[in-house]
C-alpha cells in the first residue's frame, strides 16, 4: 500500500541541512504529485541574548524586515521545485511549536526536516527542534542529514572531552 500523500511541510532554516531536505521533499512532491509547502520560523530574541544590544532589533519593525527577507529567501529557494511549491510562510516562536501548529492546521501528510546530527552530548544540553517533531508530529516526519556529517558516539564523546 502506498502512503497518500498530498500535502508537504518542509521546515526551512536555510542551512545546508534544510536545502538537502528540500531536495528530498522535492523529489517526494514529483513522485506523488503532492504540494510542497515551505515555513520558517524566527525565534524570538530573548533578553538574555549575549548582547545588550540585541533587544535593539526586537522590534516589530525588525520582525517585519526579517520575514519579508525570509519571504524572499524561501521563494527563491523554492523556485527549482516549480509547480510543486504552493506556499510558503514564516512564523515566530518556538521552531518545533511552530512547525507542529502549522503541520497540523494546514493538515499535512509529512513533514521533512534537516537535522543537525549532533551528537548526545549537544543534544541532551540544548534539546533538538527534530527531536521534539519526530515525537509529537500528527503525521509522519521524515528527518534528513547531510551525509558529510559524522555520527558521533557517546564513547567518543568522552575520549574527546579527557583530551
Amino acid at each position: 500500500m502506498t502512503p497518500d500523500i498530498n500535502r508537504i511541510l518542509v521546515a526551512v532554516d536555510f542551512s545546508t541541512n534544510s536545502d538537502r531536505a528540500l531536495d528530498y521533499a522535492g523529489m517526494l512532491a514529483r513522485r506523488f504529485g503532492a504540494s510542497l509547502h515551505l515555513l520558517h520560523v524566527v525565534e524570538p530574541m530573548s533578553l538574555g541574548s549575549p548582547s545588550i544590544d540585541a533587544s535593539a532589533f526586537a522590534t516589530p519593525g525588525w520582525n517585519k524586515l526579517l520575514a519579508e527577507d525570509a519571504h524572499r529567501e524561501l521563494t527563491s529557494l523554492g523556485a527549482p521545485f516549480q509547480p510543486y511549491v504552493a506556499t510558503t510562510s514564516v512564523l515566530y516562536g518556538d521552531p518545533s511549536s511552530c512547525i507542529l501548529r502549522d503541520a497540523d492546521d494546514r493538515q499535512m501528510d509529512l513533514i521533512v526536516m534537516g537535522t543537525h546530527g549532533r551528537g548526545a552530548l549537544a543534544q541532551l544540553m540544548m534539546g533538538s527542534v527534530a527531536e521534539r517533531v519526530v515525537r509529537i508530529a500528527s503525521c509522519p516526519v521524515l528527518t534528513v542529514r547531510h551525509p558529510e556529517h559524522e555520527f558521533v558516539t557517546p564513547d567518543a564523546l568522552v575520549a574527546a572531552s579527557r583530551a
